[in-house]
């Protein structure tokens, strides 16, 4: 390919995997946004409220169960036939779910049937998302590679953008409905939110059918023989990578849960009025606009490590001031906690994931590698993270000090795995099967 063919197909693929995860945070923000508001009452009506609550957010960890296994069955096929054709799959998935669950019956019109099917979507939108980051990620990765591999952090940071892209329009729309009288909002206008998810999947749809295969995947499908074990097999054979994958994730993806669509139910509850709190979380998603591409482009010059470790140091630092400023009661310091929390510390250890899980696996297993840490993490950091965090503050009696010990929890935990793991910015990517169990290094 020419090198002027090469830049403009890495282009298209980087806004396509921008696409790509905004609209899985889309849909999954507004889902979490909209249950903390009203999903306990639409679908769990007999529950008292706080069970109600708890329920909810239980269905939203239903969706982040399946990822993994999502990650397995789509990673499988995209180490097996390619990348692009399991793009477009997911992303169909993903924005059909959003659709129906914005045209699903309540309680009051079905019964029970209502939570059922509210389940069995998300059940769908995690299989598909399980998939999704992956081949959106491996795609830019992989161009970025073939184009000269200088700044896969920087390329691979325009599809980890995707995520305070949607985190900004799930806010923005939800801000927008919740705007009406409280009944119209409840018998009609929370489904809107859902139905916009089939425009961003038009457009989204449009750019990846325009976009070329991995260059590295076709030179690996040429040149390497088919494994005789399924990818998932080869990973698993040496499981320390994508443990260290799952790990490094936790302090982002906990924060990105508690810091978004749990901090909309808790601040609430706390007495602040709805609009003011998803205020506050669109001007956090936007300060993320920033800083998460910059730490990404920073990562190609000091390392992944270096970034992920400031951001969980950060992160653990502000969980107790961030969650004081919010009890404060106070707009302007509730926008400021979530500035710092969620738009940058969190920021800065989630940019250089989509770079660092993606150059410790080989070509014809790194679907399914990237994609088992990726969900690994955020199964354990985000899906139940909300859920936890509920039942501790409905036992306890209120008080944000389990948030806060959470949220030191998830930094630990990443801060701990990076201290594990090697530098990966420098290594090619063109090895066929995993990478050698990363060990600790000094940063």
């Amino acid at each position: 390919m020419q090198p002027s063919r090469s830049s403009a197909q890495l282009r298209r693929v980087a806004f396509s995997g921008l696409l790509g995860t905004a609209v899985e945070f889309y849909d999954f923000l507004v889902y979490g946004t909209v249950a903390a508001l009203v999903f306990g009452d639409l679908f769990f009506p007999d529950a008292d409220p706080a069970v109600g609550t708890i329920a909810a957010f239980g269905t939203f960890a239903a969706g982040y169960v399946a990822r993994p296994l999502g990650g397995i069955v789509f990673g499988h096929f995209g180490d097996r036939l390619g990348r692009k054709s399991m793009m477009l799959l997911t992303m169909v998935l993903m924005g059909s779910g959003s659709f129906l669950i914005g045209v699903l019956p309540t309680y009051d019109a079905i019964g029970v049937w209502a939570p059922v099917l509210l389940v069995a979507l998300r059940v769908v939108q995690g299989l598909a998302i399980g998939g999704e980051w992956g081949g959106a990620t491996l795609m830019v990765v992989e161009h970025a590679e073939h184009a000269g591999g200088g700044r896969r952090g920087l390329w691979s940071g325009f599809t980890q953008l995707g995520a305070p892209l949607g985190s900004v329009l799930s806010a923005g729309t939800v801000t927008l409905v919740s705007s009406l009288p409280d009944d119209d909002f409840r018998s009609w206008g929370w489904r809107v939110p859902f139905l916009f998810s089939v425009v961003l999947l038009g457009v989204g749809l449009f750019v990846r059918l325009k976009v070329a295969e991995s260059p590295l995947f076709t030179k690996a499908e040429r040149h390497t023989p088919v494994a005789a074990r399924p990818p998932v097999l080869e990973v698993l054979r040496r499981p320390k990578p994508v443990l260290l994958a799952a790990c490094v994730g936790i302090g982002a993806f906990t924060a990105q849960s508690l810091l978004t669509g749990f901090m909309i139910s808790y601040a609430v509850d706390e007495g602040y009025e709805r609009p003011q709190v998803l205020t506050a979380v669109t001007i956090a998603s936007c300060v993320a606009l920033f800083v998460l591409p910059a730490a990404s482009a920073l990562s190609d010059r000091v390392g992944r490590r270096r970034v992920v470790l400031a951001g969980a140091i950060a992160s653990a630092a502000l969980a107790f001031p961030v969650l004081a400023l919010v009890d404060s009661g106070s707009p302007g310091l509730l926008i400021l906690a979530l500035a710092l929390g969620h738009g940058v510390a969190q920021s800065t250890m989630y940019g250089p994931l989509g770079a660092l899980l993606t150059e410790m696996f080989g070509t014809k297993v790194r679907y399914t590698g990237a994609s088992l840490g990726y969900q690994g993490a955020t199964l354990i950091g985000a899906g139940f993270s909300p859920l936890i965090a509920s039942s501790l503050l409905a036992s306890t009696g209120g008080g944000s000090t389990p948030v806060s010990l959470l949220l030191c929890g998830g930094a630990a935990i990443t801060a701990l795995t990076v201290w594990r793991m090697r530098e990966t910015r420098t290594d090619a990517l063109e090895a066929p099967v995993t990478s050698p169990a990363p060990e600790r290094t000094s940063l």
